[in-house]
């Protein structure tokens, strides 16, 4: 890992600009998209803008994908059909270590309409999702300069996560990418808003399971954030015994418990959680860009780093779930 490294990642993190992140977010948290319900019209919608996403930017559609979407069928509650629906998943390829996965991952659902009220999720999670894209685009700007990853870099858009981390779980049952060469999963989740616990500061973020696994991750993502990003990292979530169990509530944890290394970026609840108030207005564009940032540089960290540092993190995570 070298000093033009280094100055390469600030170079291309810096096309991750609030700007583009409210250009993409004011189009998919509209009232068009009709709340992105699983297996709905605006789902639907979503999963086509996603698509069009990595095509415009030439990021290729993932193996074993159907133009990049893994379709699925899911039995939901107070539904007498089975509802159809879709992961999307876009691909970066390694250029020593390709057969090495580093996962990026976001949910692309949310809990649509109620009567005439549009729940249009744009923290929860228009916010990581739109990151996501932004990430990707970024590491794509690099590859074109002649930066290409080391290892292969995953993104990931899961379905169904407001109806149980469904759209996770059928991506670990049926991965697309082997799991056992998936080096560590990042996955972000609501990271558009404050909470009441940090009102008046936004320059925070919770981190949750980087040290359950791999104590070098959560060194990784620590070193990431001090270098160049600066955020408080919050990590009383990450405490076994807290009553709220986010570590078992967004999709990371389907990678966890397949002894994949995870972080969850989450910025909390807040008074519009899975109401029709969670609009883009509320939106706090540069605090989304800053924690895109974070999870970038602790990407291209752990996709460019020595054979000897991965194998640990995996090695490490291999001990703790058989501990």
């Amino acid at each position: 890992y070298s000093c033009s490294q280094e100055s390469n990642s600030i170079k291309y993190s810096n096309t991750i600009t609030e700007d583009n992140l409210k250009d993409l977010l004011y189009v998919y948290a509209s009232d068009e998209f009709e709340g992105r319900e699983t297996g709905e019209k605006g789902q639907k919608l979503a999963v086509e803008f996603l698509r069009e996403f990595y095509k415009e930017n030439k990021i290729a559609p993932a193996e074993n994908t159907e133009d990049y979407f893994q379709k699925l069928r899911l039995n939901l509650p107070g539904k007498v059909d089975w509802v159809e629906s879709e992961n999307v998943a876009a691909i970066i390829n390694g250029s020593d270590k390709p057969n090495e996965f580093i996962v990026i991952s976001a949910h692309l659902d949310h809990i649509g309409k109620r009567g005439e009220d549009i729940y249009n999720g744009a923290d929860d999670d228009g916010s990581g999702s739109m990151a996501l894209l932004e990430i990707a685009q970024a590491f794509k700007i690099a590859v074109k300069d002649g930066f290409r990853p080391k290892r292969s870099i995953v993104f990931l858009h899961v379905t169904g996560e407001e109806k149980g981390l469904l759209g996770s779980k059928y991506y670990t049952e049926n991965p697309v990418f082997p799991l056992a060469n998936t080096v560590a999963n990042l996955n972000i989740d609501m990271i558009g808003r404050i909470d009441t616990i940090h009102e008046g500061n936004p320059n925070y973020i919770y981190l949750i399971g980087a040290d359950r696994l791999s104590q070098e991750l959560h060194d990784v993502s620590e070193q990431a954030n001090s270098e160049y990003i600066n955020l408080e990292l919050d990590y009383r979530y990450n405490d076994k015994d807290d009553p709220n169990r986010f570590y078992y509530r967004s999709d990371h944890y389907n990678f966890a418990k397949n002894n994949i290394p995870v972080i969850f970026y989450f910025s909390g609840v807040h008074e519009d959680y899975h109401k029709p108030g969670d609009d883009v207005e509320k939106i706090m564009f540069t605090k989304t860009g800053e924690i895109g940032k974070l999870v970038f540089y602790t990407a291209w960290d752990l996709l460019n780093r020595s054979e000897e540092h991965t194998s640990e993190l995996q090695s490490q995570a291999y001990l703790v779930c058989r501990l």
